[in-house]
């Protein structure tokens, strides 16, 4: 058969019922004491969404220590089912949410209730996969704990996602708050020890991250640290501080608005749940619509960050920034750092050089267009940038096959349509197929739909063949499939401080797992459909004259493989795609002897 291709909250809650909100928490107790609630207008028992009246018809039951349980009769019992694998193309609901749903939301958690830092774990982001690691968002300078609003709902499928609140007038100290952290990342580690925990700081939330880490080298941790307040010393709103402090009240109600289009890109910001496929005489319609509906409830800014408030922040930031630069060198955790081109509050892209160059375990990733709230605005998903950069795993050490998470319909659209647009539109290519009675027909259909299937096949000038080849099965057959690449790609030897998020990351998103013998192994234990080039790289970046020329070793170990799990092998051939260089080189040629 031959296919052608032509080019959780600690401690335990106590309910507050002086106010009643719509902002909707988990609640979950991993530990013993009192605290207070966020929200008591909706949270959810054992996963499940319930609501103050179903309190008082009987539906909970007081159990002692303000800990509900659900009063269930023997016969109504439904049992959680928790899910060990994501299907192909699942729905992230990445962009339903947007920063007009973080100020509506904000309204309801600034309510004062004398309360202490707490963690609170969003019903948005329902039950998680068998066996997830546990994800601990550390707030920035609003404390809010919702700067993750827009990623709930993916980052909820492959985490226990928990995060922290700071009341707007909450006074505790950074030691103490380093201090309510690390309790529960040890009570997280005694409980799981095999699993890593995610540290997800977002600006002043980077400083409190790296300070529990460099106490903790011990502990399997994960940072991933977005713009760090690390560089807050060299911010350049330090002169405008003195200013802050002398303002009288009167007018500090107009500070929070200017701190908003500093902190962020109201462009970005209103972008977020706006289709990208969409013409643009219609994006911008929708912009246009977004963006005045964001000016009235900016108002809420004041209320998040009050005066006396923000005088405090600032100290915290400057306390926070030298506590967590004094202890960088005992940080042994990995660290990935986000960093935005446009953050108009820090130097985030020096101070990502410069974590890159004090870290021991250090990546960055850079955003040329955003700004500083880089996680509330349009992009890319916080889930697929974890999967890009191989940060995702279950254990301590990843395993590429195990741990990975297939694309999602939102991942599969923008990976095809933005990143690898263009070549998409100038290759046009045509898949065909052969049926098993030797009848060629257009599209996958001879190509068997059950694994374990190993494609094998070789490449084309700079392999560009194999991103139709990726994208035609997700398209017609729903079927990922999964490429053995080069292993340059995965050692991170070409990482440094100025990369930003692109082909190479996309190709990991995408189903790439290194070449080695014991993941093509693994692959086909599991049925799943491989992509092979034995020719590897070598092949890709032939000679002129070495077109459609085979690079193959003498000894082909892959069909001992694929024999042992009795896997159908599908050779395969592209054509077009070097003529089409040739005639591009000619073009380009003539046009550069004319303007001579």
């Amino acid at each position: 058969m031959a296919s052608v291709i032509n080019f959780p909250v600690s401690p335990s809650f106590v309910i507050n019922s002086q106010y009643k909100t719509s902002f909707r928490a988990r609640a979950q107790s991993v530990g013993g004491g009192d605290s207070t609630v966020l929200s008591s207008g909706s949270i959810a028992v054992n996963g499940d969404p319930v609501s103050r009246e179903k309190e008082k018809n009987g539906a909970l039951i007081d159990v002692g220590n303000g800990t509900l349980k659900p009063r269930v009769e023997k016969k109504k019992l439904v049992k959680n089912v928790i899910s060990e694998e994501l299907e192909v193309l699942w729905d992230d609901g990445y962009g339903t949410d947007s920063v007009k749903d973080y100020l509506d939301a904000a309204k309801e958690i600034i309510k004062p209730d004398g309360g202490p830092p707490r963690w609170f774990c969003p019903v948005d982001c329902g039950c998680p996969l068998k066996g997830s690691p546990t994800l601990l968002f550390l707030p920035g300078i609003d404390g809010l704990g919702l700067g993750l609003i827009l990623h709930h709902k993916p980052l909820g499928k492959a985490f226990e996602v928990r995060c922290l609140h700071i009341p707007v007038y909450d006074r505790t100290p950074f030691e103490g708050l380093v201090k309510f952290v690390e309790e529960t990342v040890r009570r997280e580690h005694a409980s799981s020890p095999e699993k890593p925990i995610y540290l997800v700081g977002d600006s002043f939330g980077g400083c409190l991250a790296l300070a529990v880490a460099a106490r903790n080298p011990t502990i399997d941790l994960i940072l991933i640290l977005s713009n760090p307040a690390t560089s807050f010393g060299r911010s350049q709103l330090q002169p405008l501080f003195p200013i802050l402090k002398a303002i009288p009240d009167e007018l500090h109600g107009a500070v929070p608005y200017l701190l908003s289009y500093v902190m962020g890109d109201p462009i970005k910001m209103a972008m977020v749940n706006i289709e990208n496929r969409l013409p643009p005489r219609i994006k911008l319609e929708q912009l246009s619509n977004n963006l005045p509906a964001l000016l009235p409830r900016l108002s809420v800014m004041s209320d998040i960050i009050p005066k006396d408030t923000l005088l405090w922040k600032l100290k915290l930031l400057k306390s926070a920034s030298a506590y967590a630069n004094s202890r960088l060198h005992a940080v042994k955790a990995e660290v990935l750092v986000l960093a935005s081109g446009k953050d108009n509050m820090l130097p985030s892209e020096d101070e990502a050089k410069r974590l890159n160059n004090s870290l021991q375990n250090c990546i960055v990733r850079n955003f040329k267009d955003n700004g500083h709230t880089l996680l509330l605005e349009e992009g890319i998903s916080l889930l697929t940038i974890i999967k890009g950069t191989c940060k995702y795993r279950r254990s301590r050490k990843l395993d590429s096959v195990a741990d990975f998470l297939p694309p999602s319909r939102q991942e599969f659209k923008y990976a095809f349509d933005q990143v690898v647009g263009l070549l998409r539109v100038a290759s046009s290519s045509v898949m065909l197929s052969t049926l098993e009675d030797g009848k060629i027909v257009k599209g996958l259909a001879g190509v068997p739909n059950e694994g374990p299937v190993l494609l094998v096949g070789y490449h084309m000038l700079l392999g560009f063949e194999l991103y139709s080849l990726v994208e035609e099965f997700l398209r017609e057959k729903n079927i990922m499939v999964h490429g053995i690449a080069h292993p340059e790609i995965f050692l991170g030897r070409l990482e440094n401080s100025s990369n930003e998020f692109g082909m190479t990351d996309w190709l990991k998103v995408m189903g790439a797992v290194p070449v080695a013998a014991r993941n093509l192994f693994k692959l086909l234990s599991t049925k799943s459909h491989v992509l092979l080039y034995p020719g590897g790289a070598r092949e890709a970046l032939h000679y002129k004259g070495e077109e459609y020329k085979l690079f193959w070793p003498e000894q082909q170990e892959f069909v001992r493989m694929a024999a042992r799990f009795g896997a159908t092998i599908v050779p395969f051939g592209a054509v077009g795609e070097d003529d089409i260089a040739d005639v591009s080189l000619c073009i380009l040629f003539w046009f550069l002897i004319t303007k001579t």
